[in-house]
């Protein structure tokens, strides 16, 4: 299944692609060389701006060779394109570990993926129907 999203590149943007047939995000690469110190946050730009189709949603997620490699992941995982934003895309940064990181430009950031989006309408109740499990959570199913 596809859908066709429209796109503006400027002058120092990749135009994100699918790596392998198998991909489910799009790589998308930075417009500007990058140094991040240990624990420190920056805002990378990527240079496109795109129009998502009502009913859909763009997620913006790490990439497992930065954050392997170098503690390099997003503040702010997944991060959340919705389909009335027009602005460009950049990607919240962090390094999590112990050296400075150096990232040039053109390099692949952060992956785009393209989600539909489910609308709800709230069904206020007295009660919530018991499950097996209950109230249980953060842990309570086990430590394996």
């Amino acid at each position: 299944m596809s859908i066709s999203i429209p796109i503006v590149l400027n002058d120092l943007a990749t135009l994100p692609e699918y790596k392998t047939t198998g991909s489910a995000g799009m790589d998308l690469c930075s417009t500007e060389a990058v140094e991040l110190k240990p624990m420190e946050r920056k805002l990378v730009p990527t240079g496109i701006r795109i129009a998502i189709p009502r009913g859909y949603e763009g997620q913006i997620r790490p990439r497992s060779g930065l954050a392997l490699k170098h503690g390099i992941s997003m503040v702010n995982t997944p991060g959340t394109i919705d389909s009335d934003y027009r602005g460009e895309i950049g990607v919240i940064l962090i390094n999590l570990g112990e050296n400075v990181v150096k990232l040039a430009r053109g390099e692949r950031i952060g992956q785009l993926v393209i989600c539909p989006v489910m609308r709800i309408e709230w069904e206020r109740v007295a009660e919530l129907a018991d499950t097996a499990r209950g109230e249980g959570g953060f842990g309570s199913t086990g430590t394996h």
